[in-house]
């Protein structure tokens, strides 16, 4: 997270969920005003009686287009095409009051046609677009600490670079608009994988009766060490799920990656085994545990001394 370097920049905020309402408060913190607007007048009260306590100067909007209405900056951090869609469109939409010459940066993960049709009708009302979906979870966006992949123009993400900085830890322009979408999709393809390895490595710890702790530091500091290792292991071996990256969100975020995978003529028979495992964690009502919960379908083996 950076301070404010420049003249502070007029900030518009759609979607105050897990992801959204963190980022919008670290925007606020760097010294930029910021208007926000969430469908669920519930969880904007929340935000607005945590912001107020902490001082920080976010006003709230009864639409999205009154929140864009004389922004330099719009973001939305929504849930997925449809969402994208229904707060943007319209006459209450975002693009409905947007100025020209501001711009639109998407956090949310959407699939990568949906990101190439609102770069196009920005682009005609003369705003610029990028699409640049996040990694790192809720607690990356509670500490500044996300990962975002960038697709649009140069000039549209080097403008944007500046204020994300206030919530990033990296930002990467892969390329022209709708590739940060595509990014995003091969970044939960990589963590549905590991996932899937990741819970069978542990019930083959626990059935041989290896001490968890002492395996977790003998194979952590070598080619098997990766972000969910060290992250969820001990949540995964304790059973704890009831936090993190929803499981139906991952299922929608790799449901756009095997569309995608489909157009190209590419086989992704790793992805689409995985989801169906997430699938039977769903039919059990583990729709809302974390991603990590994955393990819950594999029984756990009495081991043997």
């Amino acid at each position: 997270m950076t301070d404010l370097q420049h003249e502070p920049l007029r900030i518009a905020f759609i979607g105050l969920g897990v992801m959204g309402g963190p980022m919008a408060g670290h925007l606020a913190r760097a010294g930029h005003p910021v208007t926000a607007y969430n469908r669920s007048t519930l969880r904007a009260a929340q935000w607005d009686t945590r912001w107020a306590d902490e001082g920080l100067d976010i006003a709230f909007a009864n639409s999205p287009a009154n929140a864009a209405e004389g922004a330099d900056f719009a973001f939305t951090c929504v849930g997925n095409d449809e969402d994208l869609l229904s707060v943007i469109d319209g006459d209450e939409g975002v693009l409905a009051s947007l100025p020209q010459g501001a711009v639109l940066v998407d956090h949310t993960t959407t699939s990568a046609n949906i990101a190439k049709s609102v770069g196009e009708r920005c682009s005609n009302l003369n705003i610029a677009f990028v699409d640049a979906p996040v990694s790192g979870g809720q607690a990356g966006a509670e500490n500044g600490q996300l990962a975002i992949m960038c697709g649009g123009t140069l000039e549209a993400v080097e403008r944007a670079r500046p204020v994300m900085d206030c919530y990033a830890k990296a930002i990467v322009h892969v390329g022209p608009t709708g590739a940060g979408q595509t990014a995003k999709m091969a970044n939960q393809m990589c963590i549905a994988g590991v996932l899937a390895g990741l819970s069978e490595a542990i019930r083959l710890a626990q059935g041989a009766g290896l001490d968890l702790d002492k395996t977790y530091e003998a194979i952590s500091g070598g080619a098997a060490q990766s972000w969910q290792m060290d992250n969820r292991w001990a949540t995964m071996t304790a059973d704890t799920f009831d936090f993190g990256f929803a499981i139906d969100w991952m299922r929608k975020d790799l449901g756009y990656a095997l569309d995608e995978a489909k157009r190209l003529g590419l086989s992704a028979p790793i992805t689409a085994l995985v989801d169906q495992f997430y699938a039977e964690v769903q039919a059990q009502g583990g729709n809302r545990l974390d991603t990590s919960a994955l393990i819950t379908r594999l029984g756990k083996a009495k081991h043997t001394k």
